[in-house]
């Protein structure tokens, strides 16, 4: 039985071991990043094959604290790409700063184990240390340029604002387990399905689902618990800003499909209304205040704050019956990940001298000094308005579509959705005006950048069009990952 556990979990020990040999490797080879990125790298890689040789079937561990399925095979493979494409580009950033790349893998790598212990976990405790473990390195990260002020300054709001929400996420899971008896997520939904049909629920559970949903919302940034992002975001490293705004969502959306799908399903009628209201104020504020936004990476920043509410679209059409929402929400979590990544590597790219701000200045005559570079943002760009036939455009229209199936109080979400993302499209399209039809205020040399980070640029670009042309593969395995959860 150990044996079988211990195969089934064997994808995050080996991104534990790699985050592991990353440091062993810098402490044996001081000075030779590109040694630990190679580490990092191949590690990463052999992780990928460990997850499809053991996410063949379902099983289950840990005397089921901890599950195999396609939801979890799915999203393993998801953050194991998130993490690869921010290795790639983050040295582009971090080397003419004189920041340790190996240091900034290994930290990123060790997050990324969390996220993947979150894809797995069945069991109340299990699913919060995995978050603790995804979470806490995120704020090192943060905080990675520790001779930057305004890093400081965000590192020191995340940390504060991310350990309330997980107090008060730990509260709810203590309410739930004390009034459920158990911490098994399917003894949870047992227990709720029983109370439901007994005539209703306590009021201390009615609180606990109070206190989860808090919980949640600050970490996936959904409004009004949104205040740390945009400080955050525009204070760490560009490349650690692309990985915040990805890897902790996803891995934050894998939290609320875990416990809202499975362990409080029969409470849907519950918590239907709160994310409906949730998904509104999210893509409606996050829009509204991006509007106003002449830095890029706070716009960025609030742009992805709009994407959570697009997302939750998808969560209320499954509340209100539709199972396309939860494939809705599994797509485009895939979608925004290499969009939004590579959006943030051209901001890098564009970073790479010290000094040079994320400001719209800064994208004036991209387009002719560097046109690879403008040709890729504005690919990138785009795909988060939603134009077709890119990722973004089909992403949207799968939640908004599951969203009209869902019928009755839902199909106006579908209505707030359109309008939100034709809004959106004027201060996405604003950075192309800049790049193609403005002139930079000094006469700027173009820089070289390595290979890598035109590797990572070219896999997000080519991602971002074949999701959004050639759906198919992918769409299978978001079917057998939202099969799983039912």
């Amino acid at each position: 039985m150990l044996w079988t556990d211990i195969v089934a979990i064997a994808p995050v020990i080996a991104a534990v071991g790699v985050a592991s040999a990353i440091l062993l490797v810098d402490l044996a080879a001081p000075g030779r990043a590109r040694l630990a990125l190679a580490v990092a790298l191949g590690g990463l890689a052999l992780v990928a094959l460990l997850v499809l040789a053991t996410g063949t079937g379902r099983a289950a561990a840990f005397d089921g604290a901890y599950r195999v399925d396609g939801l979890t095979t799915f999203l393993h493979l998801l953050f194991l790409a998130i993490a690869a494409l921010t290795i790639v580009v983050a040295p582009d950033y971090l080397e003419p700063r004189d920041l340790p790349v190996a240091e900034f893998a290994a930290v990123l790598v060790f997050a990324i184990s969390g996220a993947m212990l979150i894809a797995g976990s069945t069991d109340l405790l299990v699913l919060f240390l995995a978050l603790e473990l995804m979470v806490l390195p995120g704020y090192l990260l943060a905080g990675f340029a520790k001779r930057d002020a305004l890093a400081t300054e965000g590192a020191i709001k995340y940390f504060l604002l991310g350990s309330f929400s997980s107090a008060i996420f730990l509260f709810g899971l203590a309410f739930t387990w004390g009034l459920t008896g158990t911490t098994r997520m399917a003894g949870v939904a047992e227990a709720l399905a029983t109370l439901v049909a007994g005539g209703g629920i306590a009021p201390g559970l009615a609180m606990g689902l109070a206190f989860m949903t808090t919980g949640v919302a600050f970490k996936i940034a959904a409004v009004p618990f949104h205040y740390w992002t945009p400080d955050a975001y525009q204070g760490s490293p560009t490349p650690v800003t692309g990985y915040l705004s990805v890897g902790p969502k996803v891995g934050a959306f894998a939290i609320v499909l875990r416990l809202f799908v499975e362990a409080l399903g029969p409470l849907r009628a519950d918590w239907l209304g709160v994310i409906a209201v949730l998904a509104v104020l999210t893509m409606s504020l996050g829009n509204l205040v991006a509007l106003t936004q002449t830095n890029v990476k706070r716009m960025l920043a609030y742009s992805s704050i709009a994407h959570t509410g697009y997302i939750l679209v998808g969560l209320a059409a499954y509340g209100a019956g539709r199972v396309e929402g939860l494939e809705g929400v599994l797509y485009y979590s895939a979608a925004y990940t290499f969009m939004n990544l590579g959006a943030f590597a051209v901001v890098a790219a564009l970073q790479r001298r010290p000094g040079v701000t994320s400001a719209l200045e800064t994208f004036a005559g991209l387009g002719r000094r560097e046109p690879w570079l403008g040709v890729l943002m504005t690919l990138f760009l785009i795909s988060l308005t939603g134009i077709p036939p890119t990722a973004g455009f089909f992403a949207k229209a799968y939640v908004i579509l599951a969203a009209v199936q869902a019928g009755g109080a839902i199909a106006w979400l579908a209505v707030i959705a359109v309008l939100n993302a034709a809004a959106a499209a004027f201060y996405y399209l604003r950075v192309v005006v800049y790049m193609y039809m403005r002139e930079p205020a000094a006469e700027i040399v173009p820089l070289r950048h390595g290979r890598l980070l035109w590797t990572g640029l070219a896999v997000a670009g080519a991602l971002t069009v074949v999701l959004g042309l050639l759906p198919g593969p992918i769409l299978d395995s978001v079917r057998e990952a939202a099969r799983a959860l039912l």
